[in-house]
């Protein structure tokens, strides 16, 4: 995941890992010899329109809004279809009301259009004041949640405690794809204990032995920290 940096002159960009107390809980449990941390990249204000989300200070908002009026006012002015026009003024009063187009309820049909364009109120926009830049741990999960991303996390065999990142609503099939494209082809069932669960049992055998552990589909869809071990095909074999 990408996090564009907007008027914010003191953070280090690049990749970051995000800790999670919950992931350390989990870690202490299976004592695994590695623990991985969901991993994010910040980067500059150059390349904010490419990122997944966008962090100002406060006080910028103002200044993103501007930025996505002057491009639909400048678009407005070439546009040909009427279509278009209609779609073009329902953004600039919008933006007129010094509100964001992320979360302004368009249509499905008009989302797509939106997307075309590259404004940056089209993403989530979290916005933080000076103080809070002390804490980027923090910080950065806040933005995680804030921008509808969640997180899961696999065991294997001991070797390694791994934090994932998805979308909120995502489903295992497509969670399957994110640890490996093998795993999502060769997908027959998750393996799914809730964490809470996880933690009250022990662990995974605890969880097994108590009967939390779910056995779910492809269309089941993933609950943040969900841990999960897939069973798939891979080489007409079964594991």
């Amino acid at each position: 995941m990408k996090i564009g940096i907007f008027s914010i002159p003191d953070i280090t960009l690049g990749k970051h890992n995000v800790k999670d107390l919950r992931l350390d809980e989990v870690d202490k449990l299976v004592k695994a010899k590695k623990k991985t941390y969901v991993q994010v990249e910040l980067v500059s204000e150059e390349a904010t329109l490419e990122a997944d989300a966008i962090l100002a200070l406060s006080d910028a908002r103002t200044d993103l809004i501007l930025k996505d009026l002057e491009f639909i006012e400048t678009r407005l002015s070439r546009a040909e279809e009427e279509k278009e026009k209609i779609l073009l003024n329902k953004l600039k009063l919008i933006l007129e009301k010094e509100e964001f187009i992320f979360n302004a309820g368009l249509s499905p049909e008009e989302k797509q259009a939106v997307s075309a364009y590259g404004l940056f109120t089209n993403k989530p926009v979290i916005a933080v004041e000076k103080q809070e830049l002390s804490d980027l741990d923090s910080l950065l999960a806040r933005v995680l949640k804030e921008s509808g991303f969640i997180s899961f996390f696999t065991t294997t065999g001991g070797n390694e405690t791994r934090a994932w990142l998805i979308r909120q609503g995502e489903t295992a099939w497509e969670a399957a794809g994110v640890v490996h494209s093998d795993i999502q082809r060769g997908f027959i069932r998750a393996e799914i204990v809730g964490f809470q669960d996880f933690i009250q049992a022990g662990g995974e055998v605890g969880a097994k032995q108590q009967g939390k552990v779910r056995l779910e589909q492809k269309d089941y869809v993933m609950q943040d920290v969900d841990l999960v071990n897939f069973r798939f095909k891979f080489a007409d074999a079964s594991l």
